[in-house]
């Protein structure tokens, strides 16, 4: 009996051995590896999940607008509206100026027995930021929103022999918008022209017409007019945005880029 003990003793201790390294060995092959296996998305599981990426966007150009009123020059405006009742404009209200704003001018030139000429002129100016929670430019914006201007030019209530044309030479893009629309019983003719700048955006409208006789002004004119004050505006607001040096000495920087 005693030797029969011993030997199942001895038997049961080496058949317990493999038994152990099967549980040491499972034990390293898993919660023993320090680096962690992937996951489906090949992330490490021990590792923390990557932040998310903020999106870029390109910064505005311009960052502020000039006075309205003073984005058209003086003599544009004395050729443009002859007998003007204010020079120096009237602005719209804005609860936001470096955004938006507007100003206009009206006149009328009595002619005697020959009838008077009527005209008025107002520029809308309009600036956008860009905003990187939407991954959107301010010069998107402004894409946007002049594309939305040339439609509201183009649908204006009442208007007849609606014309649009490139209007070349005046910021990135711009389109003049002509038409004539029955007011007061005459009829006015309308000229419209909506300009991109950077991230900006110029309306600028000169309509007109003769009472008592007088001739219509031609719609060429007109969009002659609002070409000219639209080519001032655009200017001004590139004006508003330059360096200090710039402003004060505008020949000196001209001299330097010749020179360069």
């Amino acid at each position: 009996m005693h030797r029969s003990a011993s030997r199942l003793t001895r038997i049961l201790a080496c058949a317990a051995v493999p038994v152990m390294l099967v549980v040491a060995g499972c034990s390293s092959d898993g919660s023993g590896d320090s680096g962690g296996a992937p996951d489906k998305a090949g992330r490490s599981s021990s590792g923390s999940p990557e932040a998310k990426k903020t999106p870029t966007v390109a910064p505005a150009r311009f960052a502020e607008l000039p006075d309205p009123c003073d984005a058209v020059a003086a003599k544009t405006i004395g050729d443009l509206v002859p007998e003007v009742k204010s020079k120096s404009g009237t602005a719209g209200k804005s609860t936001d100026t470096a955004s938006r704003g507007s100003c206009s001018w009206n006149g009328l030139e009595d002619k005697g027995v020959d009838g008077s000429q009527y005209r008025w002129l107002d520029v809308s100016l309009l600036r956008y930021d860009s905003d990187a929670t939407l991954a959107v430019s301010g010069e998107q914006r402004a894409e946007d929103s002049y594309a939305k201007e040339v439609a509201k030019a183009k649908a204006t209530e009442g208007a007849k022999g609606v014309k649009t044309a490139a209007a070349a030479g005046v910021g990135d893009e711009a389109t003049t918008v002509t038409y004539t629309l029955n007011k007061t019983d005459e009829d006015f003719v309308y000229a419209t022209v909506v300009t991109r700048t950077e991230n900006g955006v110029v309306t600028l409208t000169y309509n007109g017409t003769g009472y008592a006789g007088a001739k219509n002004p031609s719609v060429t004119d007109m969009a002659k007019g609002a070409v000219r004050a639209a080519k001032e505006a655009v200017a001004a607001v590139a004006a508003a945005n330059e360096e200090p040096a710039a402003k004060e000495s505008p020949e000196a920087s001209a001299e330097a880029a010749a020179g360069e």
